[in-house]
Formats: structure tokens, sequence, C-alpha cells
């Protein structure tokens, strides 16, 4: 079942705050949040994560109905590639070095942002490069 497209972009927007406030605050605990958050997106789909649940619940029902759906797969995948940033950060944030936490972060951050702010998911864009540099040629 396709999926409104404002969803994820939502939850983008809402990792945007909480991966910048990681980075300015140093909270691994925070980072651990949003790794646990990645990790329901990724396993059980967007629609089943925190943000996603905090989206259906409370933001979508004042909007209007949705003028795009798209695929699930995507941003599940997504949501995997954020999980392993999120997860390479806690890593430095609580083994070293410090310098891995704030790289790793960053870069999540900077693609929650690109999703949040333009609609540009890479995560997505790296699942789609993937299907097409594996499917079967007939």
């Amino acid at each position: 079942m396709d999926i409104d497209i404002r969803g994820p972009r939502f939850g983008a927007a809402v990792s945007t705050v909480v991966l910048a406030a990681v980075l300015v605050t140093g909270s691994g605990a925070l980072l651990a949040w949003q790794a646990l958050c990645f990790a329901a997106g990724a396993a059980f789909g967007v629609r089943r994560s925190p943000y996603g649940w905090l989206f259906r619940t409370v933001v979508r029902p004042r909007l209007g109905p949705p003028t795009e759906l798209e695929s699930p797969g995507p941003p599940r995948f997504a949501q995997g590639v954020g999980l392993a940033f999120a997860l390479v950060g806690l890593a430095g944030y609580f083994w070293g070095p410090s310098w891995l936490a704030l790289v790793a972060t960053g870069c999540a951050l900077a693609a929650a942002f690109l999703n949040a702010a333009f609609g540009y998911c890479l995560g997505c864009e790296m699942y789609l490069l993937l299907r097409r540099a594996t499917a079967v040629r007939s």
C-alpha cells in the first residue's frame, strides 16, 4: 500500500531537529532515541515508526487529502541508511573517536534536512540506484 509522501518528510523534519540537538548537546542518549526511530522505520515501515505514528494521529487529520503517494520501499530503505549512520555515531559517542560521532551524525542530519526542506531523499535515491544496478537484464 502506497504512503502519503508528506509523512516521510514530516519524519525527516523531526529527525532534523533531533539530530541538530544531538550535535549541539553531544547527547548520545538522544542519538540512541533517533537510532530507535530509524530502526522502527526500517523494520516495520515508516508508517509504524514513532514519527509516522505522530504524523498519522496528529498532523495528517489536520491536512487535506494527499496529492501524492509513494511506494513505502524507498523510504523504508532510507530509514535503514539513517540507522547505519546513527549506529556509527553512537559508536563514536560511546567508544570514540569523538570526530566519528560528529561526522556520522552530521551526515544523517544533512540527509534528513535535504528530505525535509527540499523533498530530496538520499536514501530513496540510493535504493533506486541499487535496484537498477541489480536488475536482471533480459
